[in-house]
């Protein structure tokens, strides 16, 4: 076998895309979901299907957009050339170009998810691509599915990699529609679980992407080219794969990875500071633009897995935790990056807050505050009688707890923090202001406690007071 670096016939800007799961409890509505990704300057975003409210919520906001056709849905597609058309009529058609949608990806890990459904999946991406074709969209979209990295066989040293062998019959077809279709290759990659099923082999350094001098970097003996992280081991085992089938001028996109940030006891590296440190370093490694050291200056863009936490998935711990984001669009962490402004802005480390104009008028503070607690969806229990942020019990205080809340759940977007004039932006965090009025409170109730005992023991004959301050 030959060993060589591909050139591609375009040119693409790398960029950095968002995946955004729904398994939520409480699943921020789809204006919301958007404010937040402006907010944090994510402009490409995955959706796992076609949802309607985030198709319209995304209009006219310059999100680049990639829908799915859920599993579930992929064999009545790839049988029927009509239900095809018929989808992308309602799923695409319907909100292009208002909503910048530029991908579809026909199923998800097709292969290692539902394998019946793989003889049908090339068939499926056909009629996709046709329906396109028939409304004129073929060159605004492109079609795709992605793949779960394990269907690459010994994906190290990336030269000596392959495919699955016994997919061939389904991969070559596929690869032949991206390449005559001008899409790319679709591949979800996890260093988090090729971590955790080396047993000690890949070093957790190399996984998460830290640097790492050049003796410790792995070596393709084949090709001598130096590795210093599984991403881009993974990335270049893609190529050699399509390679090994005569696919030499398909480019790869990564639309999965990331790293849990909690997990089970058996995961002790699904930790805050890991997942920040992996996704840090991979925003940072994609937006460099250097490729991978077999490809060098070709553009690897990736999509994070994913926006929100989602509480509701099955599985470990470690399921439930690969987001960036909580429900209230706060972050998990803060990500270590320089270079602020140009994607996820959660690293410059926003400190504003939403709190109530004082002299605001109280009818107008009581109303918004009614309006974030109830059609504002803020989850107001916290400022219930008893609860810990009943006190100070004034419209202020609860008005400025719920105004906050809202203001943050919206990704801090302008225009979140006024409340029909009674709310204002500070950068004073709000309970650095109401910690001190409650210890104020607390202290002036103690005080009127022990003069009422004071009174009450002089008035009972006692010369003096049994409470002496």
């Amino acid at each position: 076998m030959q060993y060589y670096n591909v050139c591609f016939v375009f040119i693409a800007e790398a960029f950095i895309g968002v995946n955004i799961g729904t398994d939520l409890s409480d699943m921020p509505h789809p204006t919301q979901v958007v404010a937040l990704l402006k907010a944090q300057q994510i402009w490409h975003v995955r959706l796992y299907d076609a949802d309607r409210g985030m198709l319209v919520a995304l209009a006219n906001t310059g999100i680049q957009v990639m829908v799915s056709v859920p599993n579930e849905q992929l064999l009545g597609i790839g049988q029927s050339n009509s239900t095809a058309a018929n989808w992308v009529s309602h799923n695409i058609v319907a909100h292009y170009p208002a909503t910048n949608i530029t991908a579809i990806c026909v199923g998800s890990e097709v292969f290692t998810t539902i394998p019946n459904a793989a003889p049908v999946l090339v068939n499926a991406m056909k009629y996709i691509q046709s329906a396109l074709v028939a409304s004129n969209l073929d060159r605004q979209i492109k079609v795709s599915t992605p793949l779960s990295s394990s269907i690459i066989l010994d994906s190290f040293p990336p030269s000596q990699a392959f495919f699955n062998r016994s997919w061939n019959p389904v991969l070559i077809p596929m690869l032949n529609f991206l390449q005559s279709t001008g899409s790319h290759l679709m591949l979800n990659i996890y260093p988090y679980y090729d971590y955790m099923q080396s047993n000690g082999v890949i070093p957790l350094d190399y996984a998460l992407m830290k640097p790492l001098a050049p003796t410790k970097e792995a070596v393709d003996a084949n090709t001598l080219v130096h590795y210093s992280n599984v991403f881009d081991a993974m990335v270049d085992a893609a190529y050699f794969a399509m390679n090994f089938l005569n696919f030499t001028n398909i480019p790869v996109m990564v639309t999965e990875s990331g790293w849990p940030s909690k997990g089970d006891t058996n995961e002790p590296d699904a930790t805050l500071d890991n997942a920040n440190t992996y996704n840090s370093n991979l925003i940072r490694h994609v937006l460099n633009k250097t490729g991978t050291p077999n490809h060098p200056g070709i553009a690897v863009s990736t999509y994070i897995y994913e926006l929100y936490n989602e509480d509701l998935k099955p599985g470990p711990v470690s399921e439930k935790n690969w987001g960036l984001f909580n429900a209230n669009g706060e972050p998990i962490y803060i990500l270590h990056l320089t270079g602020a402004g140009l994607v996820l802005a959660n690293d410059t480390t926003n400190q504003t807050y939403c709190t109530a104009k004082e002299g605001a008028d109280p009818k107008m503070l009581q109303a918004a505050l009614d309006w974030a607690c109830g059609p504002g969806k803020v989850n107001c229990s916290a400022i219930l009688q008893g609860e810990p942020c009943y006190e100070p019990d004034n419209v202020i205080a609860h008005a400025t707890y719920a105004f906050n809340s809202y203001y943050s759940r919206m990704g801090k977007a302008p225009g979140t923090c006024d409340f029909n004039g009674v709310a204002a932006i500070t950068t004073t965090n709000p309970s650095k202001i109401l910690l001190p009025l409650i210890f104020n409170i607390c202290s002036f109730m103690c005080v009127c406690f022990c003069f009422y005992f004071f009174l009450l023991a002089v008035s009972c004959g006692t010369k003096k007071p049994f409470l002496k301050f």
